[in-house]
């Protein structure tokens, strides 16, 4: 949550800083999203394809590029899996 709670006041200030200098959004809110989701899906071209030259299947590839972690980021409430983590079915 910290993380999302920085990225705002980040903004935030951007945007005041923005305000005082008399500067305008260089994109539209909505147009500067999907220029950042395409962004991200374009990062993920590059591992996917090297997974599918090797032979693995498009679910496969994108499960091993890590795409969806990358993608997404560690959404709210899950718990990273650490070493401090019981192992399971033992």
């Amino acid at each position: 949550m910290k993380l999302y709670l920085a990225s705002l006041g980040a903004g935030l200030l951007v945007g005041i800083v923005y305000s005082l200098i008399n500067v305008r959004s260089p994109a539209p809110p909505v147009v500067a999203l999907v220029g950042l989701f395409g962004i991200l899906i374009g990062e993920q071209i590059v591992p996917v394809a090297r997974h599918l030259i090797n032979g693995d299947g498009l679910r496969a590839a994108i499960g091993l590029a890590d795409c969806s972690d990358h993608v997404l980021g560690q959404l709210p409430g899950r718990q990273s899996a650490g070493p401090a983590d019981p192992p399971s079915g033992s």
